[in-house]
């Protein structure tokens, strides 16, 4: 692995810093949550046209920039380090990659242009909250994450064609949505739905994607839904620097994402893949948050005096940030790897066996990062003293973001205990054995083979 960055990644990173100082300060950053779109579309639109962020990983023959997952991941270090409330994650990182490996060759070109110049912005619904279940990021995602059966989730249904388009996305009338999902990533704005549901009923139940378009096949982002029983609410968040929507479908009209009747299989392996995508961008992020808190807080204690000395001068101050500052550059380094193997290793021929992302990485280094985030978020907290317990105090915006992307990604343990999964550090059988954790086929101590269960 060359951990050496091109002059051309170098320069991404300090274009989009220097415009997110000037654009994207604190009082920036909580005046534009307050607005309905939960974001400044002005600078949203800005950093799509100057900066392509939105098509950065896209294929120029759609509109993008050619580039990769490591540069959309450096990229997201950035807009974590200023905690930016926009639609990249859920556009760029969720719905961008699953058109690109199962859109039919018109919904690609109908639509990833529009979204890599920031036209349009998209999102993932998965019914149940399981995001990061959907994405193989907890747990497999070949079983009923969206909800199974008659009941739950969210169901589909054909209905006989009635020609013409629907909403510019496929054959009208082919097939319609009924069900709710929440904590659905800038849900309440997304001009274009990728939505997870069931069909087939409840013996022949599976999981495949459908595209809905929120805008109506023209409206602007954040505009009213001009689509027949969609009602979508910008739900309320702990973090709302990162904007989540609830949305109930009743009867809504989609064009199932692809070609044909759709491959579940398929579809499970285009999560997988779009989720160690997405894991390695939201590492970058957190790490990018971490950073920037850590930096903050050790200007404050350079400040701050104490005893008629700088709080930094003493030495337990000085341990807590050293530790903070040796686990920031553990998960940088995981979330660098993580972008790393996503996009194929060095010639991209994949880092994995059969060409795909290394298993497990993408799970491990969000782990990581998440964790370093919530462990230095809440150092900032306590050294920065009585004021930095006040909830309007800019470490707080770290602090929040810390404990909703766990909530929303995690717990951590469970993306460690995935990670290991996947890598098959634990054979099946290997610790059945009275839990002792015996490898296959080797009788626990003192007690006979025939009886070894």
């Amino acid at each position: 692995m060359d951990a050496a960055f091109t002059e051309e990644q170098h320069e991404i990173r300090r274009t989009l810093r220097e415009l997110l100082l000037k654009r994207c300060g604190p009082d920036e950053v909580k005046a534009a949550v307050r607005t309905p779109p939960g974001y400044d579309t002005q600078l949203w639109q800005q950093l799509a046209g100057r900066l392509g962020l939105p098509g950065l990983a896209l294929p120029t023959a759609y509109g993008g920039v050619g580039c990769g997952p490591t540069e959309l991941a450096l990229a997201c270090e950035e807009t974590g380090r200023a905690v930016l409330p926009a639609p990249l994650i859920a556009t760029a990182a969720l719905a961008a990659p699953l058109l690109l490996a199962l859109g039919s060759e018109r919904q690609r070109h109908t639509l990833l242009p529009a979204l890599a110049a920031g036209e349009l912005t998209a999102t993932l619904a998965v019914p149940g909250g399981r995001l990061a279940t959907a994405l193989a990021l907890t747990g497999p995602n070949d079983g009923g994450w969206a909800g199974g059966g008659r009941a739950g989730g969210i169901q589909a249904r054909r209905v006989p064609e009635e020609g013409g388009t629907a909403n510019g996305a496929g054959p009208a009338g082919g097939w319609r949505l009924y069900g709710e999902a929440g904590q659905v990533l800038n849900g309440h704005t997304a001009d274009v739905l990728l939505v997870a549901a069931h069909t087939g009923g409840f013996a022949r139940s599976r999981t495949l994607l459908f595209l809905v378009r929120a805008d109506g096949g023209g409206a602007r982002s954040g505009a009213a839904s001009g689509v027949p029983g969609l009602l979508r609410t910008r739900q309320t968040a702990l973090d709302e620097t990162r904007p989540q929507a609830r949305l109930e479908l009743r009867e809504v009209p989609a064009a199932l994402l692809g070609e044909g009747d759709g491959d579940e299989t398929a579809v499970a392996g285009a999560l997988a893949a779009t989720g160690a995508t997405a894991a390695a961008a939201l590492a970058a992020e957190a790490v990018g948050a971490a950073d920037a808190a850590l930096a903050r807080t050790v200007a404050h204690v350079r400040q701050r005096e104490q005893f008629g000395r700088p709080i930094g001068s003493f030495q337990a101050v000085q341990h807590r940030l050293a530790d903070l500052y040796v686990r920031l550059q553990a998960a940088r380094s995981a979330a660098y790897y993580a972008a790393w193997s996503a996009g194929g290793g060095p010639s991209g021929s994949g880092a994995g066996p059969d060409g795909t992302a290394e298993p497990g990485v993408g799970a491990l280094a969000l782990a990581q990062a998440l964790e370093t985030l919530r462990a230095v978020a809440a150092e900032a907290v306590q050294l920065h003293g009585g004021i930095g317990f006040t909830w309007e105090h800019e470490a707080h915006l770290y602090f929040k973001r810390a404990a909703c992307d766990e909530l929303l990604l995690g717990p951590v343990h469970r993306l460690r205990a995935r990670a290991a999964e996947a890598a098959g550090l634990f054979p099946e059988g290997a610790a059945e054995p009275g839990g002792r954790g015996e490898p296959a086929g080797v009788p626990a101590p003192g007690r006979p083979a025939a009886v070894r269960r």
